[in-house]
């Protein structure tokens, strides 16, 4: 997500995972809008969130967004490149970490991997965590691969509402869902992608 802001750091990550041989061969597709954070065609508010909230008038749009993404978008990629259907990811950070956490919370699942650095719990007086209780309370097996991560200097929103979650998880577990959670010391919301991206690549798709 965010591939307007974020994609150059994923590559990187990605190049120095691959060169120190803990990945192998990886698609990767920067999802975005040709504008970046806060330009008006930038629709990050819109798409990232699945609650409506008076913050961004037009917010709530994650289950559509989501439906591009699985609908169209991989389709698409499927059609152009010889992709792995066992193996499907969607990553993002801070809102766009939002949606990754909306997308794991859905049926059918989709993806396999997710990977969410520092995501913005926040959004809607933690509606997600609501949302992860629903899926929890409907049906609890979840096989899927998640990296959770946030700086430890990030904000106490940030860090806190983290905890929050993995707390959430512990005390109500998915059956099959396999967690990696890092948090990374010295690091604030803004400089922590490369070693967020590194880590979730390597720890979600890391060779054996």
């Amino acid at each position: 997500m965010d591939g307007d802001d974020q994609f150059s750091a994923a590559v990187a990550a990605y190049h120095a995972a691959r060169g120190a041989g803990t990945v192998g061969p990886v698609l990767l597709i920067g999802v975005g809008y040709g504008a970046s954070y806060a330009k008006p065609a930038n629709k990050r508010g819109r798409d990232y969130t699945a609650t409506a909230h008076s913050d961004e008038p037009t917010s709530g749009g994650a289950a559509n967004f989501t439906a591009f993404l699985t609908k169209t978008l991989w389709p698409e990629l499927a059609r152009r490149y010889p992709v792995d259907d066992r193996q499907r990811g969607i990553a993002g950070h801070s809102l766009g970490s939002l949606l990754v956490l909306y997308a794991l919370w859905q049926e059918p699942l989709f993806f396999s991997h997710y990977l969410a650095s520092a995501p913005s719990i926040w959004w809607d007086d933690r509606s997600i965590l609501k949302l992860a209780g629903q899926r929890q309370t409907h049906n609890p097996a979840l096989n899927a691969r998640v990296f959770l991560s946030v700086g430890e200097e990030d904000t106490a929103s940030m860090t806190g509402d983290l905890a929050l979650l993995e707390q959430q998880l512990s005390a109500r577990p998915f059956s099959g869902l396999d967690i990696t959670l890092r948090r990374f010391a010295r690091k604030n919301h803004f400089n922590v992608l490369p070693e967020a991206f590194q880590a979730g690549l390597t720890s979600l798709l890391g060779r054996p």
